[in-house]
């Protein structure tokens, strides 16, 4: 039987007509490949040059190159950043030169990035274990880059001063290839003596301080440079902080009954030294010259880097070649030993011990050389590397 036409809202059409689509009711959903991607960066030519200071929770401080030491108006404003993205995963820490874009005046609430890392002409890192077969000794932690200068903060007495862990800390330097300086605090409880006998074949420079006594030695030796000061906890960095820059206010803490000290530092930070009051040149010859001497010296006061005090300084990323070399004063006597000659007590033909005997080096330089040997293979503990002086 024949279909009867049905009408439908004024259109006639035929019963059980399937609907037709055209090209209006398509949707195309873009391919991926659709956007081409480029391999090109932007320039940032107008990136301007800044220096890390802090690192807290991917968000950096930075202070712009140009800055000024001081200034009527108080210290240079830090410009907080974020890493750009471009980066990758390239770490940034404190010392860092970077190049900087966006909002750099440093107010509350602005924010720049970070979109430039320069290579870094020192780094200095450490370990959290000996062992490097440990995931803690294959972890690798750069204390600071760029830095020039390493100054070992250690007691004369409470704590006592322990060579080991200034060994370790000048075997840290020597790798880096940055300039180690001793910095013996409390010097009014105890003497030198013992500790700069101990290091007298070394010609390592060193400094004394006393509560209240005049910075003027160690200040020169810090303009000038950027300089990372190290040591455990107790033996006065942060006091000695707390007189180098005033405005820093880093936290104090005291020696507990056992002799060990409490961490007050819980985080690494650059801080600009101030410059120092111009001095009287007095009158006579020579005053103006002296007077011109000591504006160049004062024209960069240095930086400095507080770190948190710290028990122990791993030297798993340090091989056994530049370990010896922590050690110059052994450095010659090795070249008589036989070719790959691990240079431990159980190595029977190693000369080390015969270039001692001939009063050429301390034996107690020997001794420390070889337990940071065995410390490296995990076969002594922290305890035993890091002896005292007696």
């Amino acid at each position: 039987m024949a279909r009867t036409p049905a009408s439908v809202e004024g259109s006639t059409v035929l019963a059980g007509r399937r609907r037709e689509y055209d090209e209006d009711d398509v949707r195309v959903r873009p391919r991926r490949s659709s956007r081409p991607r480029t391999r090109t960066r932007p320039a940032h030519s107008d990136a301007v040059d800044g220096f890390v200071v802090t690192v807290d929770r991917g968000r950096y401080g930075c202070v712009l190159a140009d800055a000024a030491p001081d200034s009527p108006d108080g210290p240079p404003p830090v410009v907080t950043a974020m890493r750009a993205r471009e980066l990758g995963r390239r770490a940034v820490v404190v010392g860092d030169r970077v190049g900087l874009v966006g909002d750099v005046s440093g107010d509350t609430g602005s924010l720049a990035r970070i979109v430039r890392i320069d290579e870094r002409v020192s780094v200095l890192r450490r370990t959290a274990d000996d062992d490097d077969s440990t995931p803690e000794g294959r972890l690798e932690r750069v204390v600071v880059a760029n830095a020039d200068q390493l100054v070992i903060v250690s007691a004369l007495a409470d704590p006592p001063p322990r060579t080991g862990f200034i060994d370790r800390c000048l075997v840290a330097a020597y790798d880096a290839g940055i300039a180690p300086l001793l910095c013996l605090t409390k010097a009014d409880l105890a003497g030198p003596e013992q500790v700069v006998d101990y290091y007298r074949d070394l010609d390592l420079a060193y400094v004394l301080c006393r509560p209240g006594s005049d910075l003027t030695e160690l200040r020169e030796r810090l303009a000038g440079r950027l300089s990372v000061l190290v040591g455990h906890s107790g033996v006065g960095k942060s006091t000695l902080v707390n007189r180098l820059v005033p405005e820093a206010l880093r936290a104090v803490g005291t020696v507990s009954a056992i002799g060990r000290g409490r961490h007050t530092s819980s985080s690494a930070v650059a801080l600009r030294l101030p410059r120092r009051p111009a001095a009287s040149s007095g009158d006579g010859p020579g005053a103006a010259s002296r007077a011109r001497a000591g504006a160049d010296r004062d024209a960069d006061p240095g930086w400095i880097v507080d770190t948190p005090g710290v028990r122990s300084f791993g030297l798993a990323h340090v091989s056994a070649d530049s370990l010896l070399h922590g050690f110059p004063d052994l450095v010659e006597g090795s070249l008589d030993c036989p070719p790959n000659c691990e240079h431990t007590g159980g190595a029977e033909q190693c000369r080390l011990a015969a270039w001692v005997a001939a009063g050429n080096a301390d034996a107690r330089r020997l001794a420390s050389y070889r337990r940071l040997l065995d410390s490296r293979a995990g076969e002594a503990d922290q305890g035993t590397s890091d002896h005292r002086v007696r």
